[in-house]
């Protein structure tokens, strides 16, 4: 079974993405933030993520910079609000494998999920 860490400091988001992916067979891991994240994935190396990019103690960005300086692989799906379009442009360039606006579509997270296990 595929390991999937969601990455968000809103609980509701949390659930509701997790939900999601259980739903579609997923084994899912979840992180309230960045620092977390990062040590959730060095302990469960998932096979993807999909983190918010903002958040406290340490944001989206960071944490995404921190887990590609020790899995070059690392494959991240960014979860953004609405005009965060700058910030979209640096995870990519950072190495985000792809990202999802919220509030999001299942189908498209589904989507970009499949994509980046491919």
């Amino acid at each position: 079974m595929l390991k999937i860490m969601v990455v968000d400091d809103a609980q509701f988001m949390r659930v509701r993405l997790t939900k999601l992916l259980t739903g579609h067979g997923y084994d899912v891991v979840e992180a309230e933030n960045g620092a977390q994240a990062v040590e959730s994935y060095r302990a469960n190396t998932p096979d993807a993520v999909l983190m918010d990019i903002t958040m406290p103690e340490k944001d989206g960005l960071t944490a995404l910079a921190e887990i590609r300086s020790f899995d070059a692989n690392a494959r991240v799906i960014m979860l953004t609000a609405l005009g965060q379009e700058s910030m979209v442009i640096q995870a990519v360039q950072a190495g985000a494998r792809d990202y999802v606006v919220k509030p999001f579509d299942p189908d498209r997270v589904m989507g970009a999920l499949q994509k980046v296990l491919s």
